[in-house]
């Protein structure tokens, strides 16, 4: 996001000093509209992940619940959800829950992730993440599961996220 540096001294940086993704979730999740402003923000800051347009319904320790509709826009050529959508709808719903359950001072890059596609998406799907919650910002690998359902609560995607949790950087490493 391409921001004036008056307006970038404004937006809060997910290396500062406290957790971004559960100090706005915890103020926004509980307001009308609430949880459609932190999914556009999600979306906002990592814009390839904005593209799916989901919905985060569901954020706490250790989980997340995520939404995606089926439309056009995340279609293949035989009119299913796409692979690459599922792939997306599945990292955003584990960083959201691994991001969420970090300690202030640790930070996470995804390192790596397998996914099984188990049959044809169609319909809203929902994707469930299960996470450990890190106790420190030691240097470690976490597996983040996420479990993608569709509307007859079909399981059509199985994917784990190799995530690399370490501190944030210092101030004057940045």
């Amino acid at each position: 996001m391409n921001l004036p540096s008056s307006v970038a001294r404004l937006v809060p940086s997910l290396d500062g000093p406290s957790n971004l993704i559960r100090d706005s979730w915890d103020r926004l999740q509980s307001l009308p509209g609430g949880r459609a402003i932190f999914s556009r923000l999600v979306g906002r800051g990592a814009p390839y992940t904005g593209s799916i347009g989901a919905h985060v319904e569901e954020l706490d320790l250790g989980h997340a619940r995520v939404t995606m509709r089926d439309r056009r826009k995340v279609r293949n050529h035989i009119r299913c959800v796409h692979a690459i959508a599922l792939a997306n709808l599945a990292e955003m719903c584990g960083n959201v829950a691994l991001a969420y359950s970090l300690p202030d001072d640790a930070r996470f890059i995804v390192a790596g992730f397998t996914i099984e596609y188990i049959k044809k998406a169609r319909g809203t799907i929902t994707a469930v993440a299960s996470c450990p919650v890190p106790p420190t910002n030691e240097r470690k690998e976490f597996d983040v599961e996420v479990i993608m359902y569709d509307e007859s609560e079909e399981v059509v995607c199985k994917v784990t996220l190799r995530s690399l949790v370490g501190p944030k950087p210092s101030r004057h490493d940045q």
